[in-house]
């Protein structure tokens, strides 16, 4: 499987629900590093993944949607905690969106899937997986 990787940054406000979150209950700051890496198994007919610009492009595009929001004013995530396993998924599926919509160039339509990674510190990092399916 090849793959290809870009990285941008996202930073937003939130809060949880829950004992377990203990004092990220209150509203507090988040900076999160993203990888957006895309996965095919054979390359396209240039020899690539994908187009990196147009990777870089399009998961810039995606967080520009959440970046410096505090995300307890969106409505699309009323009282849904806002994890960055959550945050993950929310990203790849409008990564995956993109693609089926031909954002990122005829080549990927051939992508096989799409992981995000949401990096809290150089310790702590959350991905989600995804596949991607042909447009119907």
């Amino acid at each position: 499987m090849f793959s290809v990787t870009v990285r941008d940054h996202l930073m937003v406000a939130h809060s949880f629900r829950g004992e377990v979150f203990g004092p990220a209950q209150r509203l507090h700051g988040a900076t999160f590093v993203v990888d957006a890496t895309f996965r095919r198994a054979e390359l396209d007919a240039d020899n690539i993944v994908v187009d990196i610009g147009l990777a870089t492009q399009q998961l810039g595009a995606v967080l520009a949607d959440l970046n410096y929001r505090n995300l307890d004013d969106v409505p699309e995530f009323a009282g849904i905690n806002t994890s960055t396993e959550f945050l993950a998924k929310v990203i790849a599926d409008r990564l995956a969106g993109r693609v089926h919509d031909g954002a990122l160039g005829e080549g990927a339509r051939g992508l096989a899937g799409i992981t995000v990674t949401l990096h809290e510190s150089h310790v702590a990092w959350a991905s989600y997986d995804r596949d991607l399916h042909p447009a119907r």
